[in-house]
C-alpha cells in the first residue's frame, strides 16, 4: 500500500485590485510575490503570494470579476477570522504590523495554545497572527 501525499496549494482571496493587494501583502506583511502572470484566455492575472520563508499554502489574489463577487471583497466568510498567519516570533511581527499601520482588531492575548492577535487586511478580512506554544501540534509546522 502506498501513502497519498496531498496539500492545500492555494487559498483564493477575493480582492478589489491586484496591484494594491500585492503592495499590501509584500510591503506590509512581508510576503513574497511568487507569481504574477497574465492569463490571456480569461483576461485576468494569476497572482500568488505567500509568507516569506514558507513552503506551505500560498494565497491566490483573485480580483473580483463579477458583480456577485464584489460583496465578498473584505468579507470572505461573514466577519469571522478567515486566515491564520503563524509566526516563530509574535512580538517581532506584531510590532512590524503596528509600525506599518495595519489595523489591529483584537490586542494580543495569551491563550492555552499560544499568543494571538487579530488584524485586518487592506479590505477588512480578519486574520489571526499566532505563535503556537511548543507543545501545540501546529508548532512544528511554523519554521
Amino acid at each position: 500500500m502506498f501513502q497519498t501525499i496531498q496539500s492545500v496549494v492555494y487559498i483564493a482571496l477575493v480582492v478589489d485590485d491586484y496591484d494594491e493587494a500585492i503592495d499590501f501583502y509584500t510591503k506590509k506583511l512581508n510576503f513574497t510575490l511568487l507569481e504574477d502572470s497574465y492569463q490571456e484566455e480569461q483576461d485576468k492575472r494569476w497572482v500568488v503570494v505567500a509568507p516569506s520563508g514558507t513552503v506551505g499554502t500560498a494565497i491566490l489574489l483573485a480580483k473580483a470579476s463579477k458583480t456577485e463577487q464584489l460583496p465578498f471583497v473584505g468579507n470572505q466568510i461573514g466577519g469571522r477570522v478567515f486566515l491564520f498567519l503563524g509566526t516563530d516570533d509574535f512580538w517581532r511581527d506584531y510590532n512590524k504590523m503596528i509600525e506599518k499601520g495595519i489595523e489591529i482588531e483584537r490586542e494580543p492575548q495569551e491563550q492555552p495554545y499560544g499568543i494571538v492577535a487579530v488584524f485586518r487586511d487592506l479590505y477588512g478580512n480578519l486574520w489571526d497572527l499566532i505563535q503556537f506554544k511548543a507543545d501545540h501540534p501546529m508548532f512544528k509546522r511554523i519554521k
